[in-house]
């Protein structure tokens, strides 16, 4: 086992060059269908716009309360891989499953499936990331987010190629093939789970007698600073919403979305190579003033430059923050409590995210986007702010 952890490849463990594959090959599944969705609700299950976006929010964040369980778990048992092959499984079924899908309620009960094998996933296999770092948890999350992100790009380039081939077909039978063939990529990220990666999770010996790391003090003053920061954390929707207001067509919309996972795939991982050098609660903070300026940008943007800069300094802040708060907490953590720790920070992000975009809706709706955007950038600085007190 020493051996294989010692393995690397890009400077890397192997491990962990296997989890950012797997993460690579589920996120362009994921990506492959996110083009889609809207319309095959809308026009295929005729399910409200509104109603449907609620619906899919209130999922997201209920989901967020398994990754803290099932983090704690894979601490208890010892066992990582199980649980992450487990979270892949069930993501992997609903997508190739909503194939069949015919009405709104198969679809939710579906993407809920989904959103549950996430939150299985996601503690067990940050922790799993940690304990194969070799001592690089910045650059090994920063790859890991990498990859993932390398993901969301290929996912809808694939999806418009299969657009052009399958363009016969009628809509409905178009969006149900899609599905399908969305179940591939997550099939070889399984394979690879099952055939290659290595559980460290054995090898920690202490048995669990309380999580003393969430006992600490300044780990739960970091946790409340970050549940501020989250209400600054809005869906990337309302950014293209911003293009939308200024005049941009949704093909031009996507182009900035584009834009915007080219800068977070391009930096996450330089950004966690730097992290491992310098303080990762001083690059936390970094973070925070990103998402207060993007923000504020996006609120003041009455043209294409400054949409620009706001688009990227987006997916800087993204970069960091997808990214260091991660390795962060796995360095906080004791060996046999990893899972639970990094879960309990993906908990408190997952629960506070909806009621951030919930919050800059009702602004939207009440004011204009620009007091959505203002709001969402007051909340970054304030979360700044008092992370120089943790």
């Amino acid at each position: 086992m020493a051996e294989e952890k010692g393995k690397e490849i890009f400077g890397i463990s192997w491990n962990v060059f296997l989890l950012g594959l797997v993460s690579f090959l589920n996120d362009m599944s994921s990506e492959m269908i996110a083009p889609i969705v809207p319309a095959y609700l809308t026009e295929v299950l005729k399910a409200g716009k509104l109603a449907s976006g609620s619906i899919m929010g209130a999922i997201e964040s209920a989901s967020s309360l398994f990754k803290v369980v099932f983090g704690y778990f894979s601490d208890r048992f010892k066992r990582r891989k199980a649980f992450v092959f487990t979270g892949y499984a069930l993501s992997t079924l609903a997508k190739g499953l909503l194939a069949f899908s015919r009405n709104w309620v198969d679809f939710l009960l579906l993407r809920l499936l989904d959103r549950t094998g996430k939150g299985i996933r996601t503690a067990p296999r940050d922790a799993l990331i940690a304990e194969s770092s070799n001592g690089k948890t910045g650059k090994s999350f920063g790859f890991h987010r990498m990859m993932d992100t390398l993901g969301a790009v290929a996912g809808p380039l694939v999806t418009v190629l299969l657009i052009g081939f399958l363009s016969h077909l009628p809509k409905e039978t178009l969006y149900r093939r899609i599905f399908l063939f969305s179940a591939i990529p997550g099939l070889l990220s399984l394979v690879i789970i099952v055939l290659f990666v290595k559980d460290h999770g054995g090898e920690v010996r202490k048995k669990i007698g309380g999580i003393s790391s969430l006992r600490s003090r300044s780990l739960q003053l970091f946790l409340i600073v970050v549940a501020i920061g989250t209400l600054g954390r809005y869906s990337y929707a309302f950014t293209l919403w911003k293009a939308e207001e200024l005049g941009y067509t949704v093909l031009q919309g996507s182009a900035f979305y584009a834009l915007f996972n080219l800068v977070y795939a391009i930096s996450a991982y330089p950004i966690g190579v730097y992290s491992d050098r310098v303080s990762k609660k001083a690059l936390i903070g970094v973070g925070f003033l990103l998402s207060a300026l993007a923000s504020l940008c996006f609120a003041l943007a009455e043209g294409l430059v400054l949409l620009i800069v706001a688009f990227v300094l987006y997916g800087l802040y993204m970069a960091v923050m997808d990214t260091v708060p991660r390795a962060y907490m796995a360095e906080l953590a004791r060996d046999y409590e990893k899972g639970t720790v990094i879960g309990a920070y993906h908990t408190v992000v997952g629960l506070f995210a909806f009621p951030a975009s919930l919050i800059a809706g009702y602004l939207w709706s009440a004011y204009s986007l620009t007091y959505s955007f203002l709001f969402a950038s007051v909340m970054s600085f304030l979360a700044f702010i008092l992370l120089q007190f943790d």
